[in-house]
């Protein structure tokens, strides 16, 4: 196997006997696999959009196809059997539709015509001999960004699935993710053709975030400013981990009269603050942290846990037989159940024993979406034209197991006092519950949401950007970001669709990413990698 897709990979170049997530060399040769039928699908479907052939299954697939095999979804190789085979079967198809409307199916690359083992033996084996999805002739400079932009579409099929699953669908999101897995097949392609590629796939998912935005706006309501207890009450448990708002819904719906209170773990700390999940009397706190730390933490919780989306790692013993995952994410041996068909976590919540009393921990304020702060804007531009704020950092991102992640939160502890930070994903786990104090009552942490609430964060600086007559890199703004999976690449390629310059990436720069790529990224960007909180605290205020 060879892996480098997330920033904890081996030695920082590759994961070769095992990932360090947990991925099997098994897994890892039939998400390989399942990445070249994808790519054979995308043929026809490029093709098949030419001569006006469109399948809206075929769209839906293709992106939760994406989806699963991004870091920490889906571990079950039987579920990657199922995805190769139906993807094989949806190429079938679509392949008589344009050949039926006209268009070329003569494709020469071996994806257009993929043929299944017929077990899983065979197809891991399969796996193996296909590789990575990109060219291995290319130059590899040209496989960099290949690589970003396939890490990219990742981010993109897992943000356009979450939209989806609230109604929210753009066929240019699905025609651009086909057109760029085709795109690999095309060798004549040049380098700047290749950073085009990749800028394009920035635009693509600002505009997937948006529809995700549309849709859990729509149909939650705007997030508002919320305490969240950081402690349990007496009682029968769930926790609910991960992404997915629509599962949290079905999970209160189904729970509600029954005497179980609901907690969230990792990135669901902020669907406290929308207004329709806020309803619900039992939906009460936060348990834990981030995903790296669920071993530790779920061995504590006494009731059952579902996993929704991403993050998920080996369950350990010790709560093995409490864990469901639903969605798009699995582990083998762990109990899988239908997206809204919770019955069987209900059940086990009811038979283990809950929390044995009340436990005040503290609170955590969330709910600082677009709405709300640009709710209180003329407050903030009056306070930066007072000089009471000064700076505005955005630290976010993803977190992880580095020790090097700490940086994070000694830079949150030492920005100065006339500073606000914005925060959004798990990155904040690292000072989400530092009391930073307010300016003028506007507290100065404000937790934007999850990943998934990117678009929050360039609409706010948009919006302060337009207060202020000026350009975004003109704004007294520095975005410090973490990165650890293929989310934080889409997010990355949009803020430099954006003309974003001076962003701030750690812990390390992605192994994918050459030295001449990195240079064109510097030169075009002024992207830099994370020094040290006080140097790069010195720079940035000294600068300003």
């Amino acid at each position: 196997m060879f892996c480098n897709q997330c920033e904890q990979t081996a030695k920082g170049m590759g994961c070769s006997v095992s990932g360090v997530c947990g991925k099997k060399p098994d897994v890892a040769a039939l998400q390989d696999l399942l990445l070249h039928a994808v790519k054979g699908l995308s043929l026809y479907a490029h093709e098949g959009r030419r001569v006006g052939v469109a399948d809206p299954e075929v769209n839906r697939f293709t992106v939760e196809a994406m989806f699963s095999t991004l870091t920490n979804v889906n571990f079950d190789p039987t579920r990657f059997q199922a995805y190769i085979n139906r993807c094989v079967e949806l190429t079938v198809q679509l392949k008589e539709k344009v050949a039926a409307a006209g268009g070329s199916i003569n494709f020469s690359d071996p994806s257009a015509g993929f043929k299944p083992a017929p077990d899983l033996a065979g197809l891991v084996k399969q796996g193996e001999e296909v590789g990575l999805v990109t060219n291995y002739e290319a130059d590899p400079d040209i496989q960099s960004l290949q690589q970003i932009t396939v890490y990219g579409l990742k981010g993109v099929g897992a943000y356009a699935d979450h939209a989806a699953i609230l109604g929210q669908e753009d066929d240019k999101v699905y025609a651009f993710v086909h057109e760029a897995m085709a795109a690999l097949t095309q060798k004549e392609l040049t380098l700047n053709d290749w950073v085009g590629i990749a800028l394009k796939c920035g635009e693509i998912n600002l505009r997937v975030m948006e529809i995700l935005d549309a849709g859990n706006t729509g149909t939650y309501g705007h997030p508002v400013p919320t305490e969240v207890p950081l402690g349990h009450k007496k009682g029968k448990c769930i926790l609910i981990s991960g992404h997915d708002l629509k599962d949290l819904e079905e999970l209160l719906e189904q729970t509600e009269g029954k005497g179980i209170y609901i907690y969230t773990h990792g990135e669901m700390l902020p669907t406290h603050g929308y207004p329709e999940l806020k309803k619900y009397k039992h939906f009460y706190g936060h348990f834990g942290t981030a995903w790296q730390n669920q071993k530790k933490e779920f061995a504590q919780f006494p009731g059952s846990i579902l996993m929704t989306t991403n993050c998920i790692q080996e369950p350990q013993k010790v709560y093995a037989e409490n864990i469901f995952t639903t969605g798009n994410v699995g582990w083998p041996g762990a109990k899988h159940v239908k997206n809204g068909d919770f019955g069987p976590v209900i059940e086990k919540a009811l038979a283990l024993p809950g929390f044995e009393s009340d436990e005040d921990k503290g609170s955590v304020m969330v709910g600082f979406g677009r709405n709300a702060v640009l709710g209180v804007a003329d407050k903030v531009i009056d306070a930066v034209k007072s000089g009471a704020i000064k700076h505005f950092f955005l630290v976010g991102g993803c977190d992880g197991a580095r020790p090097s992640r700490s940086y994070y939160a000694e830079f949150v502890e030492k920005t100065p006092q006339d500073s606000i930070v914005l925060t959004l994903a798990c990155g904040k786990f690292k000072f989400f519950d530092k009391k930073l104090g307010d300016i003028g009552g506007i507290p100065r942490l404000l937790d934007i949401g999850q990943c998934n609430d990117a678009y929050s964060a360039i609409q706010i600086a948009v919006a302060l950007a337009n207060a202020f007559k000026c350009g975004v890199n003109d704004l007294p703004l520095s975005m410090i970001i973490s990165w650890y999976e293929q989310k934080a690449v889409a997010i990355l390629l949009t803020l430099l669709h954006l003309g974003i310059k001076g962003i701030r990436l750690g812990p390390s720069l992605p192994a994918f990413i050459t030295p001449n790529v990195l240079d064109v990224l510097v030169k075009n960007f002024d992207i830099k990698p994370i020094t040290t909180p006080d140097q790069d605290l010195a720079a940035i205020l000294n600068k300003a």
